[in-house]
């Protein structure tokens, strides 16, 4: 089914007629020094150039004010389409608000807008089904703890949808008969950031917290929990570590014996997907609102078909 879905968004790149004015594209990322970002934003790039769009690319550096002036100078700037991976999804009603009071087509991508089920005509949203990465992950940890222990749980973006539901998917899958041995003794947001992952596992070890897993909603706070466990001397055979996204470091990170757990969220496919549905609404042809692709758990079982696709 995956390759299914890659085939199809490439073929449909392919065979879509080039523009021949170039229309211009404003993309606002929510940060750029993100792992998995970057893998997103080199898809939009070179689906864009296929495609024969333009792209202004702009960092909002994980500030929400910025993005929204991003936003509004791309509005004001008359450019034809706007993608937007947010970083706050409370602020994407003012978003949609803005582009369709200019009538300016716009598709988020990766992280879900609050308004994702009630998006105007010309908007859409390409991502992936929450509700899959966190139980994946979620899962896997209880598998591998046999149902019982004690966990920690590292958030994202305090605000962010996609953290608030990979925080819920763990609850809901310790909330059920075969994990609820399982306690969980603190969750904290890191802010989906490594520096801030590694900081809060360091106040948790000061804290002589126990735990015998560490869940953190993407990669870059888990490799940060890992940098700060190791600095402790921690034996990492004595802890369960699971991330989400399988960034290349992630990768690297389960190669060394490090993470037990991530769960791969396609960027490349979210990024050409997400250029696919911008130049269909330029064209206003139809476009499904939400097109999902899906997650997909790797362990170090499986981890050496994700390490050739990073």
């Amino acid at each position: 089914m995956k390759k299914l879905i890659a085939a199809s968004l490439t073929a449909a790149l392919l065979s879509a007629p080039v523009f021949a004015d170039q229309p211009k594209i404003g993309v606002a990322l929510f940060s750029f020094d993100d792992l998995f970002l970057s893998v997103l934003r080199h898809n939009i790039e070179t689906s864009a150039q296929e495609a024969g769009l333009e792209l202004q690319l702009e960092d909002a550096k994980n500030e929400i004010g910025v993005q929204l002036n991003q936003i509004q100078n791309f509005v004001a700037s008359g450019v034809d389409g706007i993608i937007v991976d947010t970083v706050d999804s409370d602020a994407t009603q003012a978003m949609s608000d803005a582009a369709e009071e200019a009538g300016i087509p716009l598709v988020y991508v990766g992280r879900h807008p609050i308004n994702v089920d009630m998006l105007p005509d010309n908007q859409a949203f390409v991502g992936s089904d929450e509700k899959q990465s966190g139980t994946l992950q979620a899962q896997e940890v209880c598998r591998l703890l046999n149902g019982k222990g004690k966990a920690l749980i590292m958030m994202g973006t305090i605000g962010d949808n996609n953290a608030t539901l990979r925080t819920r998917d763990v609850h809901e899958v310790f909330a059920t008969p075969e994990c609820s041995g399982i306690e969980i003794v603190d969750e904290q947001t890191g802010n989906f950031m490594r520096t801030e992952g590694n900081n809060l596992m360091t106040n948790w070890l000061t804290a002589d917290l126990e735990f015998d897993a560490v869940i953190a909603n993407n990669d870059e706070m888990a490799i940060g929990a890992i940098q700060a466990l190791k600095a402790a001397g921690r034996d990492m055979d004595s802890v369960i570590i699971a991330g989400i996204d399988a960034t290349a470091d992630a990768l690297a990170a389960m190669q060394a014996g490090d993470l037990d757990v991530t769960v791969f969220q396609n960027a490349a496919g979210q990024g050409r997907g997400a250029v696919e549905a911008m130049a269909k609404l330029i064209r206003g042809e139809y476009v499904d609102q939400k097109v999902w692709i899906p997650f997909e758990l790797v362990t170090p079982k499986n981890m050496n078909e994700y390490i050739k696709r990073n």
